[in-house]
């Protein structure tokens, strides 16, 4: 359960872009690294989703993030030179911007390729049509320099909205974001603290507490309260008890978290529970 509402956070929406995601066969790891980014940051993300390469539907999920107003959109996937990289092409659509040629982002990618010809990777440096694709940017955007790889990242703004387009390799994906993407996104936040907290505790079942927890979520704005059973050993039930805190001043958040905590342990033990421990 959440009560975060309350507090004012930057929002953010993340939108992954690839059919490998959608048929399975790759993991998306890439949306997970970024929320525990955006979160430890003091950021909210409010929306994951995931559409395969078509230009349409990039553009489409782009527009409904765009009306809800959030402050950030980071797209990952589909900057490469491939024919079903179209992510810029979605983003260009949704926003009806042309794609025009970006010089900075051409000479990123120039310099890359004659490093990479130098180097043996690649037979030439030419700049072939399929590598000025990556160049190609929504007029108005920022390339965002790629250490790793050839695809600059992307860096927009639409109203007060931000949108960030990073590439679908992780390690490039790291690189832009903490390198790049990561000094911007700070300037935009919101001034909040946010403070965890993890009680374990057994001879409970989840479904008996699970309205005495509805009882302290009513109490407390800017909390995240949140029980994960475990399994059951030796017919002793397990629950893990996750508490978020979000608050304007760090002191409150921390009180805030501790009364949640000392709530919870109390119907634990009324409920003749056990605390194994708290971290």
């Amino acid at each position: 359960m959440v009560r975060f509402d309350k507090v004012q956070q930057t929002v953010f929406e993340l939108i992954t872009i690839g059919y490998e995601i959608l048929d399975g066969r790759i993991l998306n790891t890439n949306a997970k690294w970024l929320a525990e980014k955006i979160t430890s940051m003091g950021g909210r993300v409010v929306r994951m989703v995931t559409v395969g390469d078509v230009v349409d539907e990039i553009a489409s999920v782009i527009k409904d993030a765009l009306k809800r107003k959030v402050n950030w959109i980071i797209t990952t996937g589909g900057l490469g030179p491939t024919y079903d990289d179209l992510t810029l092409e979605g983003v260009a659509k949704a926003l009806k911007r042309k794609l025009v040629l970006n010089k900075t982002a051409y000479e990123m990618i120039k310099e890359r390729y004659r490093m990479l010809a130098e180097k043996g990777v690649v037979e030439s440096p030419e700049i072939t049509p399929s590598r000025l694709k990556m160049a190609m940017l929504p007029r108005g955007a920022k390339p965002l320099r790629n250490r790793v790889g050839s695809a600059p990242g992307v860096l927009l703004r639409y109203g007060k909205t931000w949108i960030a387009c990073l590439p679908g390799v992780p390690a490039e994906l790291y690189s832009i974001f903490e390198e790049e993407l990561k000094p911007v996104i700070e300037k935009s936040l919101k001034k909040v603290y946010r403070v965890d907290k993890t009680i374990y505790v057994k001879r409970v079942a989840e479904s008996s507490i699970a309205p005495r927890i509805a009882e302290i979520v009513k109490k407390y704005d800017g909390i995240y309260l949140k029980s994960h059973p475990k399994t059951i050993e030796d017919g002793v039930s397990k629950i893990e008890f996750q508490i978020s805190s979000i608050a304007n001043k760090i002191e409150t958040a921390i009180a805030k978290i501790n009364s949640v905590a000392a709530d919870l342990k109390k119907i634990v033990l009324e409920m003749g529970g056990e605390i194994e421990r708290e971290e």
